[in-house]
């Protein structure tokens, strides 16, 4: 088989970039379906065959899933993302990896968060607590990880904080699952309340105490470790 030209093979890879800056702009965000072939063919001034050839890298890549009849979709906003769901892990391997980016993310927030960013986990907090008492299981869960985003945000290192949001699909299906088990406690101050505390003191050391707590619990409650305690997420 003979090899691509560079020529074509640089363009393959420019059309990648393109919709790949698509999807992480948030211009098509997750679950959208992207324009027909037709369309992107017309924006971009491509090939037919070179449109699919970039679109079956972003599909293998994980960003995008095709619909046999009903087109394409995003499916992950990045690379790693796509790669954690299409591995599908056990929630216990995603706990175990869990518990030590939220422990980094707390202390290092502890010492880097602003103002602005403790206010935001204050209305997070609120918004959970909001959710939890109505039974609002569905509003409950993005709060939930939104505050966990926030805290790996607040951390003020992007790489952590990308690997955090990569897991975010893996929790969030979890939380939904155990939604309704006997006696789960949504509003367990464990790594929410606690930890907004510590950050506001700057203290890192309580900080990452409180979010490992928080996953431990976790952890119990899902059947991970020992089912003895009720888990906050």
């Amino acid at each position: 088989m003979a090899l691509p030209s560079v020529r074509r093979s640089v363009l393959v890879d420019d059309v990648i970039q393109r919709l790949r800056d698509e999807i992480t702009s948030g211009r098509w965000p997750m679950g959208a379906r992207i324009p027909t072939e037709t369309a992107l063919i017309a924006e971009l001034g491509i090939a037919r065959g070179t449109l699919r050839e970039a679109t079956r890298a972003l599909i293998h890549a994980g960003l995008l899933q095709a619909r046999q009849g009903d087109g394409t979709y995003v499916r992950a906003t990045s690379e790693l993302s796509g790669a954690i769901q299409r591995l599908d892990s056990e929630l216990g391997e995603v706990l175990e990896v869990r518990q030590g980016l939220d422990a980094q993310a707390a202390g290092l927030a502890a010492a880097r968060i602003t103002p602005e960013a403790l206010a935001r986990l204050d209305a997070l907090l609120a918004r959970r607590a909001t959710a939890w008492q109505q039974r609002d299981r569905d509003a409950w869960i993005l709060a939930d990880h939104a505050f966990h985003q926030a805290v790996a945000t607040g951390a003020g290192n992007s790489l952590l904080s990308d690997l955090y949001a990569a897991l975010g699909p893996a929790l969030r299906r979890s939380m939904a699952a155990h939604w309704d088990d006997h006696g789960f406690d949504g509003a367990d101050p464990r790594g929410h309340e606690d930890l907004l505390d510590a950050l506001r003191a700057g203290d890192a050391v309580r900080a990452a105490r409180s979010a490992t707590s928080n996953i431990d619990a976790t952890g119990d409650w899902h059947g991970t470790s020992s089912p003895s305690r009720p888990g906050p997420g």
